[in-house]
């Protein structure tokens, strides 16, 4: 479990104050030539519950508006939202639940997803974050390997009929009384609520849900409330199972108010703000940076869709006169296509992040001037860090923004490490390691996977960073990204930003394929630009004698899409193995 350096006299319940801290930016630098930088303390952290934070900001700010679903239709003010928490948190204490029980959501961005985030929170009950790209057997595994008590779904998004999918798994529903499944491949699932004024046999409309408690159950949930904690477990999150079966990252309440709170500090954030959230509830992104940032500021939240498309959000932008905007860069890119189409009124525009992979240096240039984003800043972090642990200032210059993920976040420390464990000397590559009060409680059920990941109240991100003498970070990759070939380290983001810089190349992805000869070549996936088609002997050429020969890709193919996770990340590893399908490799991949 994680190691939290912080006294509880350092959680004082003062609120975050509006903007970021502007003064010692000097005290983020290493000081002895050591990879190791230390997080502002010059504001305390908050040991508050999430049922707390959001009464401070009802109390505040009540009558304004908090959140807008445009394709639901629905608009609540503060208000509102607090009414409507407290029914659903009602429900779902008449359904016998409780502190420390597990309710699974399983929805892409709705105003349910909303309510539930609140509502469980108000019991104590852990929210589990299912992912909407998930298919039957991922479900089965998240809902036993937490052990969900119930589970608020969706009926379908996309191509996915999520019921459908319940239903196979458990057909004992047909039969059963709402509340009182008792399903063989889902032991632990007793209730289910369905986004739908229709949920069929065996579940309840999540309507109805909001409706089944009393007057008793809501004078209950004061008491409730006494009895939470701000280090109680109250969301799990799965980690992308690449390698081996997703892993459920626990976190607090202390772990993600104050996470959030930094991370729209840094974005001088404001009740006066309106923030568009095209990206999922279900991930950090969407559900800490975006909802409780908002609540921790007083700040309106907007949701274009419940999926991303370009031309909603800039639609949403526009006519809710959006201040701040999140997404990943391959999202902005869609955008500055939509915009250049179809140009909307995007003056109101001023802040936002730019997370989840790396922004290219014109990405960023043409959504500061075309988005009129000047102040967008872009974070770096992972799930289980709750999540962010570097992020850029609005006032840093592009070249920073792009190629750094910023200094170290407040109340955090970092360092760098190299294959013994020691700290690495500034300027050089290692593991990037992050200690401080956002990291984790641990994986849910895995103790010896949380022993693996966290040493010594240090996370082991994974990740390949250096730190250069002003505290700036760079990531450089993944340790299992990393490609050897002959001996020699090559970094894939480097090559990355080499061929951004050439017209015709929209997108890029490097990585390595198995070689008999030099262990691993080099390869790269390019999305050409609109209106242009390059060829795999003219970027072999853009390359030679600009970057090193070993760096220059063996392959390049043209490819209409990089293949990529709901929230927009890259999945390298899938365009390794389609390369080794389709013969690139003469060996197949170690293990």
């Amino acid at each position: 479990m994680s190691i939290l350096n912080e006294s509880l006299a350092g959680r004082l319940s003062a609120p975050f104050a509006t903007g970021p801290a502007m003064s010692g930016r000097e005290e983020l630098a290493p000081r002895d030539g050591r990879s190791y930088v230390a997080g502002s303390r010059d504001r305390p952290l908050r040991h508050v519950t999430i049922p707390r934070l959001l009464r401070e900001t009802v109390a505040r700010y009540g009558p304004r508006d908090a959140a807008i679903f445009r394709a639901q239709g629905e608009r609540l003010s503060w208000y509102d939202l607090d009414r409507r928490v407290d029914a659903l948190a009602a429900g779902l204490l008449a359904l016998g639940l409780g502190k420390g029980d597990r309710v699974g959501i399983w929805s892409p961005n709705r105003v349910e997803w909303l309510l539930t985030q609140f509502a469980t929170a108000r019991i104590g009950a852990i929210l589990v974050n299912i992912n909407p790209a998930y298919q039957r057997a991922e479900l089965e595994f998240a809902l036993n390997k937490v052990g969900c008590a119930a589970l608020v779904l969706a009926e379908r998004f996309k191509a996915s009929e999520y019921l459908r999918m319940l239903r196979d798994l458990a057909p004992e529903m047909e039969r059963a009384e709402p509340g009182r499944l008792t399903a063989a491949r889902l032991p632990h699932l007793r209730a289910v609520a369905v986004m739908s004024d229709d949920p069929g046999p065996g579940a309840f409309s999540f309507d109805a849900l909001t409706r089944l408690g009393g007057p008793a159950q809501q004078l209950r949930l004061e008491a409730v409330d006494a009895t939470l904690d701000p280090d109680d477990a109250i969301n799990i999150q799965f980690t992308s199972g690449t390698t081996g079966a997703p892993k459920g990252a626990t976190l607090s309440h202390f772990n993600i108010v104050n996470n959030a709170g930094f991370v729209t500090d840094r974005i001088r954030l404001s009740e006066t703000d309106r923030l568009c959230i095209p990206v999922p509830l279900y991930h950090c992104f969407g559900m800490v940076m975006g909802v409780l940032g908002c609540v921790d500021k007083g700040a309106a939240m907007v949701f274009p869709g419940e999926g991303f498309e370009a031309g909603a959000t800039l639609d949403a932008v526009a006519a809710e006169r959006c201040t701040a905007l999140y997404g990943v860069p391959t999202m902005f890119t869609a955008m500055l296509e939509h915009q250049t189409a179809h140009p909307r009124d995007l003056g109101a525009l001023r802040t936002g992040i730019m997370a989840g992979a790396p922004c290219p240096v014109q990405v960023m240039e043409d959504v500061n001037n075309r988005m009129n984003m000047s102040e967008v800043t872009i974070c770096y972090g992972m799930t289980e860090t709750a999540p962010v642990s570097f992020q850029s200032f609005v006032d840093d210059t592009v070249e920073h923004r792009c190629a750094t993920v910023g200094r170290v976040h407040p109340h955090l420390e970092v360092k760098i490490i190299g294959p013994d464990g020691a700290t690495v000397p500034v300027g050089q590559a290692g593991e990037l390691c992050t200690r401080g009060y956002s990291v984790m409680k641990g994986y849910w059920g895995d103790p010896d996977l949380t022993a693996a990941a966290i040493r010594d109240g240090w996370m082991q991100t994974g990740d390949l960073a250096t730190l250069d003498e002003a505290g700036f970070c760079r990531i450089v990759g993944r340790v299992k990204d990393m490609i050897i070939r002959g001996g020699e380290n090559i970094y894939p983001r480097e090559i990355e930003e080499f061929l951004y810089r050439h017209p015709d190349v929209a997108q890029v992805q490097v990585f390595g394929i198995p070689d008999s000869k030099l262990g691993e070549v080099v390869c790269a996936w390019v999305v050409a630009a609109p209106g242009t088609s390059p060829g795999e002997e003219a970027l072999k050429a853009h390359c030679a004698g600009q970057i090193a020969h070993f760096k220059i890709p063996r392959h390049i193919l043209i490819v209409p899409e990089l293949p990529v996770t709901v929230t927009g990340k890259p999945q390298k590893f899938a365009m390794r193995d389609k390369m080794i399908e389709w013969g690139y490799s003469d060996r197949p991949a170690a293990g």
